[in-house]
């Protein structure tokens, strides 16, 4: 049996090996997938097996799976995710494994922001398929934010989401949290919405002006001017309309996780957002 990490090569599907192998799993026992292996060599020379995998090609997926393996799979970010995510489910209970872990995002059934529409699909493919499930409903990273302190010091943060908030935590955290659900039992046929502290992007912004030392501002404006300004910094549509849409998801109380979820398989309570973004910027 192994523990296989389909998108190992992305931030928080790597963090996912980090702690399995912190967890002292077996490091010939995790299979770390990705398109672009060689952001893995250091993973290889600490003996965890790396695979190049194509999530659209069924033939590349099903070749790394076996029947009681446990598997990860990271949500991707291209167009066609969604029919991406199909061909692992299938394969995955093709194979007979004896759990498929899905990230997807908050209250995914029915929310109404356009960023989980790919999510509801792909919950709803697994909810058919033959295969043990385990859903976990990410909530924001910190690093959504701090990623973008370039940006800010020169334009100030902009957002579209009044005094709404947005659950947010390290991306470490959730790693932690799919690593925990990984290597424990009880999991299966759960679905788990996870976030940390509910915050507004004022105070998001306030939090990197005090770690930084500068002042970062922040000004809300509407829905379509903010996607007017993320198309003009050269973000393409229709991810434009995605992104600005957050912002109104935000504003109605959609990406605010109350629950205790994280912090149950955790095991301690999130790190509190000032402190979170202090180590994201670190």
């Amino acid at each position: 049996m192994s523990v296989v990490v389909l998108g190992a090569t992305g931030h928080l599907g790597r963090l996912t090996v980090e702690h399995l192998l912190e967890r002292e799993v077996e490091p010939a026992s995790i299979v770390a997938a990705g398109r672009a292996v060689e952001r893995l060599s250091d993973l290889a020379e600490r003996g965890v097996r790396v695979e190049r995998v194509d999530h659209g090609d069924p033939t590349s997926v099903r070749r790394v799976l076996e029947a009681g393996d446990r598997v990860l799979l990271v949500s991707g970010a291209e167009p066609d995710r969604v029919a991406q995510h199909r061909t692992v489910i299938d394969a995955a209970a093709e194979a007979g494994v004896a759990q498929l872990v899905y990230t997807s995002g908050p209250y995914a059934d029915r929310s109404s922001l356009l960023l989980m529409a790919d999510h509801r699909a792909t919950e709803e493919h697994l909810a058919a398929a033959d295969v043990p499930t385990t859903v976990l409903r990410n909530a924001w990273y910190v690093e959504n934010y701090t990623g973008q302190v370039r940006t800010y010091r020169e334009h100030g943060m902009v957002g579209s989401a009044g005094d709404g908030r947005v659950s947010v935590a390290l991306r470490s955290e959730y790693a932690e949290a799919a690593a925990e659900v990984l290597t424990t039992d009880g999991h299966e046929g759960a679905t788990y919405e996870l976030g940390g502290e509910a915050v507004t992007l004022p105070e998001i912004a306030a939090a990197i002006s005090d770690v930084l030392g500068e002042q970062i501002t922040y000004a809300d404006v509407p829905v379509a001017q903010l996607r007017e300004i993320l198309a003009g910094a050269g973000m393409p549509a229709p991810m434009d309309e995605v992104f600005a849409d957050v912002d109104r998801g935000i504003a109605a109380g959609e990406l605010r996780v109350p629950g205790d979820d994280l912090a149950t398989l955790l095991g301690r309570p999130a790190t509190p957002m000032h402190e979170a973004v202090a180590i994201a910027l670190r």
